[in-house]
């Protein structure tokens, strides 16, 4: 709770006067970066699974998913690799973060998705659903919000986009370099990312990437 309700404060007043031209290797989340991070997840996941799927069809889905997820105005500090390996406790238990170095300018939902969905801390949904709101309601000391609804809809879409971007991490690392953590890591993934699927179109307005995806998490483990 310490940890989720310090970082608006790491991402908005940390963006204060930042020169975002330091950072390295992109300067800002933009449609670029996000269909670099699916393909990513495409050539070192998905092919790996060996599920049928056409290309191109997926490809245009990338593309309109890249497009909403940039779609908002983007002031905050994007920390890229917020997960618990990367918050440290002084003495007196205040968490002091690590490992910032693929920071840039983005939208302050991917950090949240970051730390709750990581696949080995299998957090409770209710644990997660309160996690969410204290972390909406410190972001309200540092900049102005949008509804709830609103909120949540935005956050499920950077929840999506983090988990593909994890799992082609973990295919590169796994299936190609054959690291057992990485290995290890890929059901709690697909859990997580079966979950989220049952959101449905409502949420996530493309019908062919979710049919694939849905198709890939009832793949044999």
């Amino acid at each position: 709770r310490k940890t989720i309700k310090e970082l608006p404060n790491f991402q908005l007043r940390g963006s204060r006067g930042l020169d975002y031209s330091y950072c390295y290797p992109q300067a800002e989340f933009n449609e670029e970066t996000v269909l670099f991070d699916l393909n990513y997840f495409k050539y070192c996941f998905l092919k790996a699974t060996e599920l049928d799927f056409h290309e191109l069809k997926l490809q245009a889905n990338f593309r309109m998913f890249a497009k909403d997820l940039t779609s908002e105005k983007m002031d905050a500090f994007l920390y890229r690799d917020f997960q618990a390996r990367n918050i440290m406790l002084d003495a007196n238990g205040k968490p002091q973060f690590i490992d910032f170095q693929g920071g840039r300018k983005g939208p302050y939902y991917y950090d949240l998705a970051s730390f709750l969905w990581q696949a080995s801390a299998k957090y409770p949904f209710k644990l997660r659903r309160e996690l969410v709101f204290e972390y909406y309601n410190s972001l309200k000391h540092f900049t102005e919000v949008p509804s709830k609804r609103h909120f949540v809809n935005r956050l499920s879409l950077f929840v999506l986009f983090r988990l593909l971007q994890v799992l082609g991490a973990y295919g590169f690392r796994g299936y190609f370099e054959r690291k057992k953590h990485f290995i290890d890591s890929i059901p709690p993934a697909i859990q997580n990312l079966r979950d989220v699927l049952s959101l449905g179109e409502k949420v996530f307005p493309y019908p062919y990437m979710l049919d694939m995806l849905k198709r890939l998490t009832q793949l044999p483990q």
